[in-house]
C-alpha cells in the first residue's frame, strides 16, 4: 500500500455523548440493523469501555464497545466507516480493546459475529478468538428470519 493511501491511525479516547451523532451515522451506514443512540448512551452510562479512533482533526474513524467485569470482557460492537475497511482499522480497534481487557485484569474475552460476516470472523480468528459455541436466532436479518451468532472466546 503506497504511503498516500495508508491511514493516519490517529489516537484512541474514550466515547463522549457529543461523539453520538456521528458514531450513530456511521453505524447506520455499516449496518442493516443498527444499535440505537439509546444503546451507545446507556453504555457510556454504565462506564463500558466505550473507545474511538480518531484522526488528529477529530475525524472518527473506528468505535467499539466493550463491558468488563470480574475476569471477563465481552466486546459488544466493533465498528469502522464503510469507506475505510481493508486498511487494518478494525485489528487497531480490537488490539485497543485487549489492551484495556489486560489492564482491567480479564482473563478472558467474548464477543458474538454473524457467520455471514466472513471478515469479522477472519478478523477474530487471526487474533487467536476461537469458536467456543453458537447462539441460535441471535441477530434479526433481512429475510425476516434470524441469523445465528458466533460465540468467540479468547484468553488472555
Amino acid at each position: 500500500m503506497s504511503a498516500l493511501r495508508e491511514p493516519r491511525i490517529g489516537r484512541f479516547r474514550r466515547m463522549l455523548y457529543a461523539d453520538l451523532r456521528e458514531v450513530i451515522a456511521i453505524e447506520k451506514r455499516a449496518y442493516e440493523f443498527s444499535w440505537t443512540e439509546g444503546i451507545f448512551r446507556d453504555c457510556i452510562r454504565v462506564g463500558y469501555h466505550c473507545q474511538v479512533l480518531e484522526t488528529p482533526h477529530g475525524f472518527i474513524q473506528a468505535y467499539g464497545v466493550m463491558s468488563a467485569a470480574a475476569d471477563e470482557a465481552h466486546i459488544l460492537n466493533l465498528c469502522v466507516r464503510p469507506e475505510l475497511r481493508g486498511r487494518g482499522l478494525s485489528r487497531h480497534m480490537l488490539d485497543h480493546l485487549l489492551e484495556l481487557a489486560r489492564a482491567a485484569e480479564v482473563q478472558t474475552v467474548f464477543l458474538e459475529v454473524r457467520p455471514t460476516n466472513t471478515a469479522a470472523v477472519r478478523l477474530y480468528t487471526a487474533a487467536n478468538f476461537c469458536e467456543i459455541g453458537l447462539r441460535p436466532d441471535y441477530y434479526p436479518a433481512a429475510s425476516g428470519r434470524r441469523e445465528d451468532a458466533l460465540v468467540m472466546a479468547k484468553e488472555l
